[in-house]
């Protein structure tokens, strides 16, 4: 399914209504059907992350509509650092293009609004890690300007 330029109408801050749609995206991938629980209704952890997120400044979960519906997610979070002069940096984490719309360039049109969006909290870089499972992301961002500058490591806890 492609959707037409002039259809797609919306990027815009993530409503709580709109987080079935968002569990759905995340756990439509190999990795995300591991870790996701995509049920109805939704676990109660969802709800509960939804409204951390949604009342911190400092963090923004951001979908992309097509007529009505959620089709695409990010989440930005805006880190102030002692590093750089007391700067602020953006983290963009959750990203997610619904299978049927990948390609089209919608994922390329997410990352543009998110750029521009950290431009304007004064964020001197954006930052992103992805999975090494995912090697078609990787290719996606280092298109998109990023470098591969830092090793990410993580401790599950």
């Amino acid at each position: 399914m492609q959707f037409p330029a002039q259809t797609f109408t919306l990027i815009r801050c993530a409503a709580r209504q709109d987080l079935p749609a968002i569990v759905r995206l995340l756990a439509d991938d190999p990795l995300g059907s591991l870790r996701e629980s995509y049920t109805s209704p939704l676990p109660q952890a969802y709800l509960d992350a939804f409204d951390e997120i949604d009342g911190d400044p400092n963090n923004e979960l951001v979908v992309a509509e097509l007529a009505g519906e959620v089709i695409g997610v990010l989440q930005l979070t805006y880190i102030r650092y002692l590093t750089f002069q007391g700067g602020r940096r953006a983290q963009i984490e959750g990203v997610r293009v619904d299978q049927r719309f990948r390609g089209q360039g919608l994922g390329r049109r997410l990352f543009h609004w998110a750029i521009e969006r950290a431009r304007q909290k004064g964020c001197h870089l954006v930052q992103l890690t992805t999975n090494k499972d995912r090697p078609e992301a990787l290719e996606f961002y280092l298109q998109l300007g990023f470098t591969n500058s830092h090793e990410g490591l993580k401790l599950f806890l």
